[in-house]
């Protein structure tokens, strides 16, 4: 069943986070349906595992038929892996960035993306939805080359794609965080390796706090709600270091295991290459 982020009675925010079961071996993953005006989008709609529960469970919902957008923070299998079927089964347009733009072909049968992707530039946009919008914000190498997250000004909620992500059971991203600390030892590690630099999360917090924002809403784990829980969050990965400020030298070595059995040419003797 689905969480309620948020509803009014135009405009309704859904939140899947129980469609990978345990056992499957994969990571736990969150599926986002926006809905507004009758105007609907599905945000990272996820891989194989998720697609038939995430398309029947949408119907008592919306139709998924009748959706306008498959959006995509960016283009790693959990987010759009199942984007044949998608595109097979529904009329909508994949919106993801323009760095992806000739990559997702591959996740589909030749032909089949031809006029349905929406390309978005680096400085991102507004994506209109019914009678609203989202924005789609630059977050670029958090973790993906090109990244985007999306803002819904009605619900205030900010979809953080891989940014605030907890490793958790399907049934705890139910439980929306609203107290930090006790949390982020479920992240850290997350962070610190899939995160890329100190200095890409301090541009993205800078522009992420001039936004109202209720939740923060990554797509995997649970959501960060409330002023003070944010806020937090804020602070907590403008001083972490993760990704290339973590690596020297010692991470980039030929193993040793491979020296050791290396054959080595006799002395003077030069190599024959084949014709």
């Amino acid at each position: 069943m689905p969480i309620e982020l948020f509803r009014n009675a135009q405009h309704a925010c859904l939140m899947f986070s129980d469609l990978v079961h345990e056992g499957e071996q994969a990571v736990q993953s969150n599926q986002f349906l926006v809905v507004d005006h009758g105007v609907g989008a599905v945000i990272d709609p996820g891989g194989n595992i998720a697609f038939n529960e995430l398309f029947l469970a949408m119907t008592r919902h919306f139709a998924p038929q009748k959706l306008s957008y498959l959006i995509a923070s960016h283009a790693d299998p959990d987010i759009i892996g199942a984007l044949d079927r998608w595109l097979t089964t529904t009329s909508a347009q994949l919106v993801i960035s323009r760095v992806w733009e000739r990559f997702v072909p591959h996740f589909a049968k030749s032909g089949k993306t031809q006029e349905r992707v929406i390309a978005v530039p680096d400085a991102g946009g507004r994506l209109p939805l019914g009678a609203s919008e989202l924005w789609l914000l630059p977050a670029h190498f958090l973790h993906s080359e090109g990244n985007f997250h999306f803002y819904d000004p009605v619900s205030r909620i900010l979809f953080t794609g891989d940014l605030g992500v907890s490793l958790t059971s399907g049934v705890q991203a139910q439980q929306p965080v609203r107290e930090l600390a006790p949390h982020i030892a479920r992240m850290e590690g997350f962070h610190r390796r899939y995160m890329v630099s100190n200095k890409v999360l301090r541009l993205w917090a800078r522009m992420a706090r001039q936004l109202d924002i209720a939740m923060l809403v990554p797509q995997h784990g649970a959501p960060i709600e409330g002023a003070a829980a944010i806020s937090d969050f804020f602070d907590w990965v403008e001083g972490l270091q993760c990704g290339i400020d973590l690596f020297d030298q010692s991470a980039y070595q030929v193993p040793q295991a491979l020296i050791d059995t290396q054959p080595r040419p006799a002395w003077g003797a030069v190599p024959t290459l084949p014709r």
